[in-house]
């Protein structure tokens, strides 16, 4: 029954709403992969630091310098990794990759990609003005958006504790204002972990908080490809701007930093063959 619920429910890609209140409860297997955060140190097996484009500067003019393997910046504390923003100027002796960026930051990558399957990352998320935290997926290779981005959470600091989930391809994206997405305000998303989950199917994606469902798309939009590239593994990606277009949207307070993303865990089941189609 709950499932023929969710499918009348599932928003398609030619919607105006992708809102959707639904149960989305975590499988009690046990997961196909998962990081406890429970080492001394980040577990570089499961995890690489993205440095790539610190000198020529990131996509949406964010304004922070991701370091490498720098425990100012991503470290495990208390089993959690915290991902940590700081207001400083770095050196071009000791970061030769410095573009001169005034923040310094950290992105984790996952070693593996994944595709189909349930994720779930338990986090609490910084809510200073000009901070963006994210959690998401997006494919190595080609090119952005024609690959496919999935956000499971993201949170611009001016607008606090308010979490967006958003899916984004050639045909729907934000730069054409056509990205498919829903929001949900979540009161306590700075001073408390939350679940934050994603069930991504070969023609259903929904996104959901602590156990409820807050957006779904499903593909039956023509357009191949443009529409839904959804179809290979992805790399899951931890992370926390400053600035840029949206996160810089009002200003950024210096005052506020540092900030703190932290994240309890993060898991991931491979989805059972009856499942993978529905």
């Amino acid at each position: 029954m709950i499932l023929l619920l969710l499918a009348a429910q599932a928003a398609t890609l030619g919607a105006t709403n992708y809102g959707l209140d639904a149960p989305m409860p975590t499988p009690k297997t046990t997961p196909a992969f998962a990081d406890e955060f429970n080492g001394r140190t980040i577990d570089r097996n499961k995890w690489r630091f993205d440095t790539s484009r610190n000198a020529e500067g990131w996509a949406n003019h964010e304004r922070q310098y991701y370091a490498k393997d720098r425990p100012r910046n991503a470290r495990i504390e208390k089993g959690s990794l915290i991902i940590e923003a700081r207001r400083e100027t770095l050196s071009k002796a000791r970061f030769p990759d410095w573009g001169g960026q005034s923040y310094s930051s950290a992105k984790l990558v996952s070693r593996v990609p994944r595709g189909y399957g349930f994720y779930e990352v338990r986090a609490m998320l910084p809510c200073g003005r000009g901070s963006w935290p994210a959690v998401w997926l997006l494919p190595s290779g080609g090119r952005w958006p024609d690959e496919g981005e999935i956000d499971i959470v993201e949170l611009v600091g001016w607008d606090p504790n308010v979490v967006h989930a958003t899916v984004h391809s050639g045909a729907f994206n934000h730069t054409k204002g056509t990205q498919r997405g829903a929001q949900k305000r979540v009161p306590t998303a700075c001073t408390r972990y939350h679940r934050y989950q994603l069930d991504w199917r070969a023609d259903v994606i929904t996104i959901g908080v602590d156990g409820r469902a807050v957006m779904r798309v499903a593909n039956d939009q023509p357009g191949g490809k443009a529409a839904w590239p959804f179809t290979r593994p992805y790399d899951l990606i931890l992370n926390l701007a400053v600035g840029g277009d949206w996160g810089g949207q009002k200003g950024i307070d210096d005052t506020a930093f540092p900030q703190r993303m932290a994240v309890d865990y993060v898991r991931y089941w491979r989805p059972a063959p009856n499942r993978s189609r529905r």
